[in-house]
């Protein structure tokens, strides 16, 4: 397995464990599972906050979404595909966002 690969496999890790943090540490302080309603309040503060979170929370979303609506709903496979396939790209790409700012600030080497 190449260097890139190996790096690619563990930005993916990262972000998914960062979303699954993010989304869990939302629900335990406001009792309420996170999901993409929260931009549905209007302009107000709290919606421009949800936006940074949602940025980071969004790959554990639409997984757990997804998941869920397989379950529910009797979606087909190939909905179910291209959407894990979403999240772990967006999961890569906030992984290595997250990756990168830890460098930057000499956490890690």
């Amino acid at each position: 397995m190449t260097p890139e690969a190996l790096n690619s496999f563990f930005s993916i890790g990262i972000g998914f464990a960062l979303a699954g943090a993010l989304v869990n540490g939302y629900q335990a302080v406001a009792q309420r599972p996170a999901g993409f309603g929260l931009l549905q309040d209007g302009v107000a503060p709290k919606t421009f906050a949800a936006v940074p979170f949602l940025v980071f929370a969004a790959p554990f979303i639409i997984m757990r979404n997804t998941l869920r609506g397989m379950r529910l709903e009797s979606r087909r496979l190939e909905f179910v595909m291209m959407a894990t396939v979403i999240a772990g790209f967006w999961s890569m790409m906030s992984g290595t966002f997250f990756l990168m700012t830890l460098r930057a600030t000499g956490v890690l080497g």
